[in-house]
């Protein structure tokens, strides 16, 4: 029987910053960690979104995945290549990226793959919630992200699975503003809800919504 696949991509164009040096290296070298782990069984550096989702669409096209793993920039309700956004929008009917996104679609191992979003704040906010929603209904597996500014420590990890309301309160994650107008993101701490490593490989028991 064919193993299904654990597939995780960057954003390959965050490259400066300044300190010299941007969050693309970083990613790198975290691929490099969990590849020689045998976490992934491939990685890809993506400079736009229909780059990136062809590859997921194509790679091995013959093998089933079971995880998706996304490193890379984001806000509430939407991530970012090359500061491009991704959002909910991108499943509606006649959008350019809904061809590519039914086609990996028809490859995700039902309600027990993953689609995880390490991206900052994604899952915050009303639109996060809205987007968590959504993604995990489309393509029917569970879809994961965090809603406060990530980096070493990644907190605010949540999980939803298909036909489930986000469980997390609105608010979390929130530094100024309201759910409904975000203005700032906390940063990831020790003490705040669901903190991981981005050592940690793989989604806790306790990040999925049984709500």
């Amino acid at each position: 029987m064919t193993e299904p696949l654990r597939l995780m991509f960057y954003d390959d164009t965050c490259r400066r910053s300044k300190f010299g040096v941007g969050l693309t290296h970083s990613w790198i070298a975290g691929a490099h960690l969990y590849s020689v782990t045998r976490k992934f069984h491939a990685t890809f550096a993506a400079r736009d979104w229909q780059q990136a989702l062809a590859w997921l669409a194509s790679y091995e096209d013959h093998r089933p995945i079971a995880e998706i793993q996304y490193w890379g920039h984001g806000k509430w309700g939407r991530v970012l290549i090359d500061g491009e956004p991704l959002t909910a929008e991108a499943l509606d009917a006649h959008h350019a990226l809904r061809p590519r996104l039914e086609a990996i679609r028809e490859r995700l191992q039902g309600p027990g793959a993953l689609w995880w979003f390490r991206t900052c704040e994604t899952f915050g906010a009303q639109i996060g919630h809205d987007f968590a929603r959504r993604w995990s209904d489309f393509f029917g597996c569970r879809a994961a992200g965090h809603t406060y500014i990530i980096g070493p420590l990644q907190s605010g990890l949540h999980a939803v699975e298909p036909g489930q309301m986000p469980a997390w309160s609105t608010f979390e994650g929130i530094a100024e503003g309201t759910p409904e107008r975000p203005s700032r993101a906390l940063w990831s701490i020790p003490g705040a809800p669901n903190t991981i490593s981005f050592l940690r490989p793989t989604l806790p028991a306790w990040a999925v919504n049984r709500a």
